[in-house]
């Protein structure tokens, strides 16, 4: 297990993308970017690790645009974003990993895609990107991973202790931390 000395800055709240049991043993925070490849290659172990502790597991996602690196990283977490004033945001996570290639390959076209896939009103998704408060969540997500030491993206945090190394390691250390709490 290798959880390092770096510590969340901004303690998990409402205003942050939730998924699994509120009370869980472990909570994993990840700041992500949906462009990144290695984001979209960390997509199914993260999700394979939230069916494998279903109970014990609460996972957060929260932006980490890489915008030099990945310039339409921005423009797809504001599309998240705005999916997440209609009560979508899990489902565009999803898809925007899950269709990472195709996307990616299409520019910000491509994004629209998504937009059609989950059956959004698309005028109204355009209007509410515009929304300042999309960009500020994205802000607030992103200084916020800069202030916890994030460096590169997927960074993640287990109960609030950043955590660097592969998945096997990762999923050692969860299991320890839910064996001790039993």
């Amino acid at each position: 297990m290798m959880l390092e000395d770096a510590t969340l800055a901004v303690p998990v709240s409402a205003h942050d993308h939730i998924q699994g049991n509120a009370r869980a043993v472990v909570t994993l925070v990840e700041y992500g970017d949906f462009q990144c490849p290695a984001c979209g290659m960390a997509y199914p172990p993260v999700k394979r690790l939230q069916h494998r502790y279903a109970g014990n597991l609460r996972f957060v996602f929260r932006h980490f645009p890489l915008a030099q690196a990945h310039p339409n990283a921005h423009m797809a977490a504001e599309l998240a974003e705005a999916a997440a004033v209609e009560g979508q945001f899990w489902a565009m996570h999803d898809w925007l990993y899950e269709n990472q290639d195709a996307w990616v390959a299409a520019g910000t076209a491509g994004l629209e895609a998504g937009v059609r896939a989950l059956g959004l009103d698309e005028q109204a998704l355009a209007a509410t990107m515009r929304n300042p408060d999309i960009d500020a969540h994205i802000r607030r997500d992103f200084m916020g991973g800069v202030r916890s030491g994030v460096n590169g993206t997927p960074g993640f945090y287990v109960n609030g202790y950043q955590f660097q190394g592969d998945f096997d390691a990762l999923t050692r250390a969860i299991s320890r931390v839910i064996a001790r709490q039993q």
